[in-house]
């Protein structure tokens, strides 16, 4: 879903640098800019044929992660950086609808995107891709030591997972506010167990926190960097990533596998149109595109998410590999955007303090 939500973030950027940065335009050359966030990829065959099909030139603006590129679309209201924003989700959905910097889209919306993906009802941002934030456990770990893997969220508290979980800080990393969010819709602010008494419970169970998912990931996590900890926040299409890039012969098992649990937090990520944009027609045009079945079907082996569209044909790997929850949880992005921050200072307090 955006900025350091992408699974395996690291292979993302290194899969937008093969687009390469676009040449300077002619003077006569039309010019469409878009802002994403950092882990946007697309293959550049793709995006050519957009081109061809438009008469104009792309140009991309890398915005930082999701928080950032929306911060950077707010500060230029009135005279946007770009025509298009890609990459603004669900948990900033609120904040990018309240700040009115988005024109509505008048793009027809494919009818096999499901409805519950369509999250803006004023028709100003449209769903371009779905992704799964989830625990991952390091199978071989578990499997050589007869500790069974946990099947719910409390189970992480519990005794026989001490100091095996790594998990992101919220305030600096799109999947650590998604497990944060995860853990409010499952656990509330009332009742015997709050999302907050969960949270020192995993505190009392030393869980580590590290700022960035690539941190948690390639150097806490002991299946893919060598660390100590065989649980991490991570994505479900993350074990599909690493037999994609697994060298020759591919393994037949994933080294991680995804454990949904009850507390999968589903990323939807969105694009629209800037308020401004001195090519609204050329602009409009392009969300059409990224809705389009070519640029679905090129979502997964770029930025190794779900794409939004529900009939697009998957890579092979995703198929084998990559989950798709059964029941993921999520909150109204209205009531996130009222109480993010609030419950990030809240976290930090208990966690880090």
């Amino acid at each position: 879903m955006h900025g350091t939500r992408s699974a395996v973030t690291a292979v993302a950027l290194v899969c937008f640098a093969l687009i390469g940065a676009p040449a300077a335009p002619a003077a006569s050359e039309t010019v469409l800019t878009v802002l994403t966030h950092s882990s946007f990829s697309a293959s550049k065959d793709v995006i050519a044929a957009f081109e061809a099909e438009s008469g104009a030139k792309v140009r991309f603006i890398e915005g930082g992660d999701a928080g950032e590129t929306l911060g950077k679309a707010i500060l230029s209201r009135g005279n946007p950086l770009a025509d298009v924003v890609f990459g603004i989700d669900n948990t900033f959905l609120g904040r990018a609808l309240g700040a009115d910097i988005l024109e509505r889209l008048d793009v027809a919306i494919p009818a096999t995107i499901p409805a519950g993906l369509r999250l803006d009802p004023s028709g100003r941002l449209a769903p371009v891709d779905v992704g799964y934030v989830c625990l991952n456990a390091d199978r071989a770990w578990f499997a050589s030591r007869g500790i069974a893997l946990p099947t719910t969220l409390e189970d992480l508290a519990l005794p026989a997972y001490s100091g095996l979980l790594v998990v992101e800080d919220p305030a600096a990393s799109s999947p650590g506010l998604a497990f944060l969010l995860a853990t409010i819709a499952r656990f509330g602010e009332a009742g015997a167990r709050t999302w907050q008494g969960y949270w020192r419970d995993l505190r009392a169970n030393d869980v580590l926190v590290a700022a960035s998912w690539s941190d948690a990931y390639y150097n806490e996590f002991s299946a893919t960097g060598g660390g100590r900890r065989p649980l991490v926040v991570s994505y479900a299409t993350s074990p599909a990533a690493e037999v994609f890039f697994a060298s020759d012969p591919k393994p037949t098992e994933a080294p991680t596998v995804a454990l949904p649990l009850d507390g999968a937090f589903r990323q939807v990520e969105f694009a629209g149109v800037l308020k401004g944009t001195r090519q609204p027609l050329l602009a409009r045009r392009f969300v059409a595109f990224l809705l389009s079945r070519r640029f679905q079907e090129d979502i997964p082996l770029q930025m190794w998410v779900h794409p939004a569209d529900a009939g697009a044909r998957l890579p092979e790997v995703f198929t084998r590999f990559a989950v798709i929850p059964a029941e993921p949880v999520g909150l109204e992005p209205a009531v996130v955007d009222a109480r993010r921050d609030a419950w990030i200072r809240e976290w930090t307090r208990i966690v880090l303090q």
